[in-house]
C-alpha cells in the first residue's frame, strides 16, 4: 500500500521557527518549520483538547499554550508534564515549494 501525501500548503507559508495549523482531510495537523526541514504532528494535544499548532516552537519542541506540555517534534512523545501521552507524528515531502502530508504514521 503506497503512502497518499495531499498538499497542504506553501513551504513559505511556514514561518521559520513557527507552526501553523492546516487540516488533511478531516485531521487537523499542526506544520513545524525549522529551515527546510518540515514536521507534521496531530494538532490537538493529547492532555487537553485545544489546537497544538496555537503554540510556542522552541528547542525542538511545540508547547501547548493552555497547561506548557512540550511535545518532540520529531517523536511526538512529550518531554514534560502534564501530558503524558504521545501525539501522532507524520509523514512530510517537500516538492519545490508545496508541502504534502501522509497521514501513514511516520516508523
Amino acid at each position: 500500500m503506497s503512502d497518499h501525501y495531499e498538499k497542504v500548503c506553501r513551504l513559505g507559508d511556514i514561518p521559520d521557527g513557527g507552526v501553523i495549523g492546516v487540516e488533511v482531510g478531516e485531521t487537523p495537523v499542526a506544520l513545524v518549520r525549522t529551515g527546510s526541514e518540515v514536521r507534521a504532528l496531530h494538532d490537538v494535544c493529547s492532555h487537553a483538547e485545544v489546537k497544538l499548532s496555537e503554540g510556542e516552537v522552541y528547542d525542538g519542541t511545540l508547547e501547548c499554550w493552555l497547561h506548557g506540555s512540550c511535545f518532540d517534534i520529531r517523536t511526538g512523545k512529550p518531554t514534560g508534564p502534564p501530558a503524558t501521552k504521545p501525539v501522532n507524528v507524520y509523514t512530510v515531502k517537500i516538492d519545490g515549494d508545496d508541502v504534502l502530508v501522509s497521514l501513514s504514521k511516520e516508523s
